[in-house]
């Protein structure tokens, strides 16, 4: 038996409501998919929300820090920067970094005495220490992290293409802006996985999004956008509750005239997926009302616990919140929870100037929570089944720009995974000894989504649609050096 037919066969059983709510999006998708000429001879499905494959992990919190994090100033030291400081790169030894073959376009510049412009290098900001069994360095910045650092799987060799921040939607999506909408990750995990719990949404989101980077399911369907969440449990959600005060009878007696009318209407236009998904997402947001402020209300939490995560130190209480409502949703099964910290804008780690007081500013409020989060992860035995990624946009230049920051970077940079299968205490790939570019087993943005997927036990070319097929870059490619 393969392990597809081994799933399929450790997984059957009675349709979730869920499920039926969701094929009224299918019939809708197969009626249009029939009327242009495909599935007729049965060689295209919709998911039936089963993995293709035995998975390793069964949730994703996916961590994103808005404005690109230095990579050199996190956990990828550079120590040439600070020998070299203030040269340019041509008069070190290092001046082949930019040759055109690389692609390379750099804009390492400040004044000189006589106002010219240098390119020139700029020193790292922070100390570095090895920690772990592993002796891992990681920056000074990222203490409580460091500690984890033997559960950490760090990737120093990422690379991508959009130079603005459009390329948060790009690390997301695996597509560059400019080429149009697509799905992100989180939309294809919640496309090709079924529930683990029908109170609670597969794919949420925290934290600020900025208008290109808002919606998820694109041609997938709004079905499969992530549903925004906040960490109040007066609040959790926008119209979670009604206007004023309505009794439990008259609620139940208003749900089920409206999803008899839906019903209706559906049988009525069966190829309006906007419909059925709207259907779907009445008949989900009845129940939330009642589990969703139960996941973020942490008043049964243990002090101790609390703590763990920050929630005491008004630096990182925000971030500390999130972190711990991500170990409670996924406690209950929620698959996919995406955290956005610093967005808006251009992000809050976008150090163009001021780098040193931005990034040890912005590491302060997340440093903590995140440790915490994976320590908790761990002693209740869930870091096993989930995968926690910490990502960025991109990296920053190894030059300066202005006086005391750095500008985009896309030519390397890091990103880190822990859990759901993934080894811990590695480092995988490497930049050249500026930082510059990835040289070492380099890995476009779609292979770590490869390698999300993988572990989740989806093949991303069984999830395509006849019509929207997708490019080779789109499916990425498995880090299988990082997979234990």
């Amino acid at each position: 038996m393969s392990d597809h037919d081994e799933t399929s066969a450790c997984c059957a059983g009675p349709p979730t409501r869920r499920a039926f709510l969701s094929g009224f999006a299918t019939l809708a998708l197969g009626a249009m998919l029939h009327r242009d000429g495909f599935g007729a001879d049965g060689d295209w499905a919709p998911p039936d929300g089963r993995p293709h494959f035995t998975p390793r992990a069964k949730s994703v919190i996916w961590l994103f820090m808005n404005g690109g994090v230095s990579h050199m100033e996190s956990f990828d030291p550079k120590p040439m920067l600070t020998r070299y400081a203030g040269k340019t790169i041509a008069e070190t030894p290092f001046a082949d970094v930019q040759n055109p073959k690389r692609l390379a376009v750099e804009r390492l510049v400040v004044p000189d005495a006589n106002g010219n412009q240098r390119n020139v290098l700029y020193p790292l900001q922070v100390g570095f220490r090895k920690h772990g069994e592993a002796g891992i360095e990681v920056s000074d910045w990222f203490p409580h992290l460091a500690r984890q650092v033997d559960r950490l799987a760090i990737v120093r060799s990422m690379w991508t293409t959009d130079s603005n921040h459009g390329a948060q939607t790009q690390f997301h999506s695996g597509r560059h802006q400019n080429d149009g909408d697509f799905p992100t990750l989180g939309a294809w995990v919640h496309y090709g996985l079924g529930s683990l719990n029908d109170d609670l949404p597969q794919f949420i989101s925290f934290g600020t999004r900025e208008y290109w980077n808002k919606k998820d399911g694109h041609y997938l369907g709004p079905a499969h956008d992530a549903v925004p969440l906040r960490v109040d449990p007066e609040n959790p959600l926008d119209f979670g509750q009604p206007e004023r005060p309505v009794s439990a009878r008259a609620k139940s007696v208003g749900v089920g005239l409206l999803g008899e009318l839906n019903r209706l209407r559906a049988a009525q236009s069966p190829r309006d997926a906007a419909l059925a998904a709207r259907i779907a997402s009445y008949e989900l947001a009845f129940r939330m009302q009642r589990s969703v402020p139960e996941a973020v209300d942490f008043r049964q939490e243990s002090e101790e616990t609390k703590a763990l995560y920050g929630l005491h130190l008004p630096h990182c209480r925000d971030f500390g919140m999130q972190m711990l409502a991500a170990r409670r949703l996924v406690e209950r099964g929620v698959r996919f929870i995406q955290v956005q910290h610093g967005g808006g804008g251009a992000g809050a780690w976008d150090a163009h100037s001021g780098l040193r007081g931005n990034h040890a500013q912005n590491a302060l409020a997340v440093d903590r929570p995140v440790a915490g989060l994976l320590q908790d992860l761990a002693r209740r035995g869930l870091l096993e089944e989930t995968l926690v990624v910490f990502a960025t946009e991109f990296g920053r230049t190894p030059g300066s720009q202005g006086s005391d920051g750095r500008d985009h970077h896309i030519f390397g940079f890091s990103v880190w995974m822990a859990g759901g299968g993934i080894k811990g205490g590695v480092v995988h790939g490497a930049t050249d000894e500026i930082g510059f570019h990835a040289v070492e087993s380099r890995h476009y943005v779609t292979d770590i989504h490869a390698t999300i997927l993988k572990q989740l036990g989806l093949d991303s070319r069984r999830l395509e649609i006849p019509g929207r097929k997708r490019l080779d870059i789109d499916h990425g490619r498995p880090i299988d050096a990082i997979l234990a």
